[in-house]
């Protein structure tokens, strides 16, 4: 990986889930090359359960997109940038899409510094009967090395951020697994995508050095929250028959003016975390970040997980019990509500469902930024 290569970070609104105008109006005026997005990040407006059309909806969009750009098959295209999707932008959670692009324009010369290093990765197809295993999670830790080494990053340490969309079970599929004679993994879609979530958390685990292979046990998914990887982000999704993977890290191998950092969560109110990860990268420590600093913002990422306890620093919430209101919709509303009210800005990916991915009860946060020192040369010329 060449130092002169940069990572490029586009946030695009959308008026439906369907909506690719932003993005399609920068393809066409040559502010973004097709042949430079490694992959697409986004929040749609549905309710992020097994039947959340949106996400299908939006990754077809995007790929009949590219597919006029880049003159290839949407159906290849799919199997090669991945399209992490989403659903559910309740309470001031505002739909949009982060478009993340890899660069290789000439710089101008400057010191090695790290910066933002964008990598991406596709596994093969997972077999039904291994969704939410340990066979599960062993392929998603293959990719996500596979997805680090197109990044450019060697040392786990320098990774802030695994975004993977894996594979789920619907009923046809345990139908269809039960018929040729198999053991489904799940009893039903719903449990299949939280063990696809422990699944892959591990998977992630696994890659940084986390885990040991000694310590991997898929009867303990969903169990022993006392292992957790402190980077992972995972989705699933009937949208999707392979493993997704997206890292986000920081590397001296990349130029240019973004920056990753990320903490992470204890709970869902830790709003000590959401404000730390804003002063790694030298943003003021206003109570809000102010309209000029908010420019610096690229993309923001947060995992959440009502706690299982049924409590929040010692008081009792009603989210597992709520039979009108799901309690990942809960979750993503009041955690998108706390880190809006810091950010000054409400598009932000936050994804429920955090089983192992962050501590119990917790989760994490990310931010992509411009540094500030670029953000002041700028105004200066």
């Amino acid at each position: 990986m060449r130092a002169d290569v940069q990572a490029k970070v586009f946030r695009l609104s959308m008026a439906h889930p369907g909506d690719l105008s932003a993005l399609a109006a920068l393809l066409d005026d040559g502010t973004i090359r097709a042949a430079e997005i490694v992959a697409v990040i986004g929040k749609t407006e549905g309710n992020g359960g097994v039947n959340d059309f949106t996400r299908g909806y939006f990754t077809d969009s995007l790929m009949s997109l590219l597919a006029r750009h880049l003159n290839r098959p949407p159906e290849e295209i799919a199997r090669t940038v991945p399209c992490i999707l989403s659903g559910g932008t309740e309470g001031v959670l505002s739909p949009h899409y982060v478009v993340l692009c890899r660069s290789a324009e000439s710089l101008a010369p400057s010191e090695s510094v790290a910066a933002l290093a964008i990598g991406a990765a596709c596994s093969g197809d997972t077999p039904f009967e291994t969704v939410g295993t340990a066979d599960h999670t062993r392929a998603v830790a293959q990719s996500v090395r596979a997805a680090m080494a197109d990044a450019g990053i060697d040392d786990p340490a320098d990774l802030h951020f695994v975004q993977v969309k894996a594979p789920c079970l619907t009923s046809d599929r345990i139908a269809a697994l039960q018929a040729a004679g198999l053991t489904s993994p799940a009893p039903n879609a719903g449990v299949s995508m939280a063990r696809a979530r422990a699944a892959g958390a591990m998977g992630v685990a696994l890659a940084t050095g986390e885990i040991d292979e000694s310590e991997l046990d898929d009867r303990e998914f969903l169990k022993n929250f006392d292992r957790f990887s402190s980077r992972a982000s995972i989705s699933s999704g009937v949208e999707v028959l392979c493993n997704e993977v997206v890292v986000l890290g920081m590397s001296p191998a990349w130029n240019g003016p973004l920056r990753i950092s990320h903490r992470v969560m204890a709970d869902a109110i830790d709003i000590a975390a959401v404000r730390g990860v804003f002063s790694d990268l030298g943003f003021s420590g206003a109570l809000q970040v102010g309209a000029q600093e908010r420019d610096r913002l690229r993309a923001m990422f947060v995992k959440c997980e009502p706690d299982q306890s049924g409590q929040i620093h010692g008081a009792r919430h009603t989210m597992l019990n709520d039979t009108d209101i799901d309690p990942q919709r809960h979750i993503r509303g009041a955690v998108g509500g706390l880190v809006a009210g810091v950010a000054g800005d409400t598009r932000i990916f936050v994804s429920g469902g955090a089983e192992h991915q962050g501590p119990f009860g917790g989760g994490l946060i990310a931010v992509i930024a411009e540094a500030a020192e670029a953000c002041k040369e700028g105004q200066a010329q």
